[in-house]
C-alpha cells in the first residue's frame, strides 16, 4: 500500500473524489443521507489507510470497501428505493433481506473508528497514531470482533507510522492539512452520529 501522491500545493483530502463535507444531509427529512455521495466519500476515506503506509492496514481497508460494495449492490438492484441510506435500509428489511443493512452497520463502525482515532490524534499533538488508533479500536470495532480478527487489527495499530512521518503525507502545508482535516472529521462525525442514531431504532434492525 504505497502512499497516494499529493499534487504540489494540495492536500490528500483535496484529491478525494468526494469529501464527507459534501455529502448531502436533508435536515428537513429526518437527516436523510444521500447514498451515492456517502459511498463515494467512504471509498475516498480508505485512501487514508494507504497514507498510513503499512500492509497491516490492508484488512481494515478491504473490510470497509467490502461493506461499501454490499450497500452499492443493493442500491443498484433497487435504485428508486435506495436514494438515501435510511430508505435503502428500511426497504431492504421490508424485502426480508439485510445484507446491505448489516454492511452499513459494519461500515459505520469502521468510519467511527477512523474518525475517533484521527480526531483524537489531531487534538493531542503529543500523542502517537498507534495510541490514538488503539484507543479508538477499543470503543468501536473491538467489542464486535471475534478472537481471529482482533489480532489482525491489533497488528495494524502497532504498525502505525510516527505522526512526524504521517502528517507530511497529507500535504506539505501543515496549516492547510490541520484545517481541512478538522472540517472533514467534523462532517464525518456528524454523519456517523446520524447513522448510529438511526441504526438504534427498532425499524432499522433485523
Amino acid at each position: 500500500m504505497s502512499a497516494p501522491a499529493v499534487p504540489q500545493g494540495a492536500t490528500l483530502l483535496s484529491t478525494f473524489k468526494r469529501s464527507f463535507v459534501d455529502v448531502p444531509v436533508n435536515a428537513e427529512s429526518d437527516n436523510a443521507i444521500s447514498t451515492t455521495e456517502f459511498l463515494e466519500a467512504a471509498e475516498s476515506l480508505t485512501t487514508m489507510f494507504d497514507a498510513l503506509g503499512s500492509v497491516a492496514f490492508s484488512p481494515v481497508k478491504s473490510d470497509m470497501l467490502g461493506n461499501v460494495k454490499k450497500i452499492r449492490d443493493r442500491q443498484l438492484a433497487a435504485p428508486a428505493e435506495s436514494e438515501t441510506l435510511q430508505a435503502l435500509v428500511l426497504n431492504e428489511l421490508k424485502a426480508k433481506s439485510h445484507k446491505a443493512t448489516e454492511g452499513l452497520v459494519w461500515l459505520v463502525r469502521g468510519l467511527d473508528f477512523t474518525c475517533i482515532a484521527l480526531s483524537q490524534n489531531l487534538a493531542k499533538s503529543g500523542e502517537e497514531l498507534s495510541e490514538s488508533f488503539r484507543g479508538a479500536y477499543g470503543v468501536t470495532l473491538k467489542p464486535h470482533h471475534g478472537i481471529l480478527i482482533k489480532p489482525v487489527f491489533s497488528a495494524a495499530m502497532s504498525a502505525c507510522p510516527y505522526r512526524k512521518d504521517f502528517y507530511p503525507k497529507l500535504g506539505a502545508d501543515q496549516g492547510a492539512v490541520t484545517t481541512e482535516l478538522g472540517a472533514y472529521l467534523a462532517a464525518l462525525e456528524k454523519i456517523v452520529g446520524i447513522l448510529k442514531g438511526f441504526q438504534g431504532r427498532k425499524e432499522a434492525k433485523w
